[in-house]
């Protein structure tokens, strides 16, 4: 019988100050050809003890293991050097959040080779060339000589996530640590990922998965392990885990999962009232490289009814994200118009809109890019809230940001940390709080929750379900999640390459699908 490809035994990890370790006696092993997946809520230590398989603890953690063998080597006490070696070589990494991970410098095919130029010197430059375009077409990136040729910025979430997987396999590494690998990609392309992890665990890959999405996980995982607050509370077969969870905190997060059916009513006075927010013919280009121009938006119209939800799904690239920032007007369309509650938006002077800021607000899909690294999460919600129309004394205002801490399930304990010092799903709900600061009619969400565990998301969307009805609040539901999009959403509009190709109530577009790729998506998602 073979040795374990991954073998680590009471591993802690330990912040200076803190009150408990952040990973916590953690014992587990992985075998070649097996994936081994850890869930638990944002903040357990899910990516802290991935990232000790790799040396990246922060420097200021205290790291204390019995065994730690990663790719059938003993890496207790390893220098930098050693662990650079390691590294991309023979461990690969998809970290959670690819625009940090991704060097905003660098053209895709630069940072995808590199891998191969380290690990691999003698390599001849049109062999590596070569692999990248085949790693990246591994992946599900399309026409990967263009994209190898273009930067993080100029990619969609779903197409930097899907850059970062061919870099992570590009060194073909014995052992992939995949931290929620799939977060900004829709259903099509998840499905695509899941037969590529699966081919690789068949040829004998050790993977290690992290996770807050349990359809991946059941599709994947040989075994599963949960965690809570830095401990591993159980850890069973996949199959055992999930059909007969043995600690309540696993039943609990199991009976969070959103499921695909509709969990309201559609408003249908609702549906038939004024519009909060419209648009009509919009089109958005953007120069190529080639001297010539890239379509992301063509003749896109469609309105939001007071107080309705409207949820826009589509594949990564679909055009969705660029839709959110020119309705947010953080972008100029090429030509067309976005009216807010029936007054120009889009053609509005600065002056004017700077006024209605107020009324309309973004939740980011990437938290981390939207959130000042210099400054504290108080001081970030407290800006927000300074820039309401009445903020009060200070006093006030201080108990305004506790309320929205609370609002997005936050402790004030983290008023003083910065974003790098913030879980995943925590820097996402700080996202969110900001958003919620000014009071707005209209909420553009942007994968509100792609970055929360089950039960946290759940939270969220009964938040915003619960703020929209209590408010009046109009919602722009942005997701590749079907099953966010059938729970949440009251009409529904599905993009593809720029354009909207099928539209109208919930019911009709998820249940009686017209488009062979609306039935294509709803195909994919039902198999996760």
């Amino acid at each position: 019988m073979s040795s374990p490809r991954v073998e680590i035994s009471h591993l802690s990890v330990t912040f200076p100050g803190a009150s408990a370790p952040a990973v916590n006696d953690v014992s587990f092993h992985i075998d070649a050809g097996e994936c081994l997946a850890l869930v638990g809520e944002s903040g357990s230590g899910k990516t802290l003890t991935a990232l000790s398989l790799l040396g990246l603890v922060p420097p200021e953690a205290a790291v204390s293991v019995g065994t730690r063998v990663v790719a059938g080597v003993n890496t207790r006490g390893f220098t930098e050097a050693k662990w650079r070696a390691l590294r991309g070589n023979r461990v690969g990494l998809v970290s959670q959040d690819a625009l940090v991970s991704l060097d905003p410098l660098r053209e895709i095919g630069s940072e995808v080779g590199e891998v191969l130029e380290l690990s691999r010197p003698r390599l001849p430059r049109d062999v590596i060339a070569q692999r990248v375009l085949d790693a990246l077409e591994l992946a599900g990136v399309p026409q990967p000589h263009y994209r190898s040729r273009q930067y993080p910025h100029e990619l969609s979430g779903g197409l930097r996530q899907r850059a970062l997987i061919a870099s992570a396999i590009a060194g073909q590494p014995e052992v992939l640590i995949a931290d929620e690998p799939t977060t900004a990609l829709d259903s099509i392309t998840q499905a695509h990922i899941f037969d590529l992890l699966a081919a690789l665990k068949e040829s004998g890959l050790a993977l290690l998965l992290v996770s807050h999405d349990l359809g991946l996980v059941r599709q994947l995982a040989d075994r599963i392990a949960v965690m809570r607050e830095g401990a591993i509370l159980e850890c069973a077969p996949a199959a055992e885990l999930l059909e007969a969870p043995q600690h309540s905190y696993t039943r609990e997060l199991l009976n969070a999962v959103v499921t695909r059916q509709p969990a309201r009513g559609t408003h249908a006075a609702l549906i038939e009232g004024p519009p909060a927010l419209s648009c009509l013919g919009l089109h958005r280009s953007y120069p190529d490289r080639e001297g010539g121009f890239v379509e992301a938006l063509r003749g896109v119209s469609f309105s939001v009814r007071a107080g309705t939800t409207m949820g826009i799904v589509g594949e990564s690239g679909s055009g969705k994200s660029t839709l959110a920032r020119i309705l947010m007007a953080l972008e100029k369309p090429n030509s067309g118009v976005v009216e807010l509650a029936g007054e120009p938006w889009s053609l509005a002077p600065e002056r004017s809109r700077r006024s209605r800021r107020g009324e309309i607000q973004l939740i980011e899909q990437n938290p981390y890019d939207a959130l000042d690294p210099r400054w504290s999460v108080g001081r970030i919600l407290q800006e927000a809230v300074n820039l309401d129309s009445s903020p009060g004394p200070a006093w006030v205002r201080r108990a305004r940001v506790a309320e929205l801490l609370d609002q997005v399930g936050l402790s004030t304990q983290l008023i003083g940390r910065r974003a790098h010092q913030l879980s995943g799903g925590q820097r996402q709900r700080v996202a969110i709080a900001r958003a919620l600061a000014r009071r707005p009619s209209v909420l553009i969400c942007d994968e509100p929750v792609s970055a929360l565990d089950a039960s946290v998301r759940a939270q969220i969307l009964a938040l915003l379900h619960s703020l929209q009805k209590s408010l009046g609040l109009t919602l722009v539901l942005i997701s590749h999640d079907l099953g966010i999009i059938a729970h949440s959403s009251d009409e529904v509009l599905v993009m593809r390459h720029g354009e909207v190709i099928e539209s109208g109530l919930r019911e009709s577009v998820l249940n009686h699908p017209v488009h062979p790729f609306t039935q294509e998506l709803l195909a994919a998602s039902k198999s996760l």
